[in-house]
């Protein structure tokens, strides 16, 4: 019979032969282990959209607001991140955080729009 042992802890293992660890832990700490980069790089993007969702929703609070860049930026907002982009036939991008939405104007202005899902 092969030794096997649990690839978290190296606990030897009984029981079937396609058993990889001892236990629900070691199965969860192990995969926690393995994602851990790819799981980090994601909760931090998803909690910047997530502030710049914030900060959209904060100054639209009638659904249609302008503001200026300095607004957004004071407020930390990051123009990098957006999760969609609608361009209109008049030739206008809206980019979107989910729901919320913002339009590049002259003067360093926006116009913030929430859209009726």
């Amino acid at each position: 019979m092969e030794h096997r042992e649990c690839l978290e802890c190296g606990e030897p293992l009984k029981g079937r032969v396609d058993k990889k660890f001892c236990s629900d832990y070691c199965r969860n700490s192990h995969n926690n282990k393995v994602n851990k980069d790819s799981k980090n790089l994601i909760r931090n993007i998803n909690n910047r959209l997530r502030k710049n969702h914030k900060i959209l929703s904060d100054l639209n609070t009638f659904g249609k607001t302008k503001v200026t860049r300095t607004q957004l930026y004071d407020r930390g907002f990051d123009f990098q991140l957006f999760t969609s982009i609608y361009n209109t036939k008049t030739g206008n991008t809206y980019f979107y955080i989910y729901d919320q939405g913002y339009l590049t104007l002259e003067h360093d202005k926006f116009l913030l729009i929430k859209r009726e899902l």
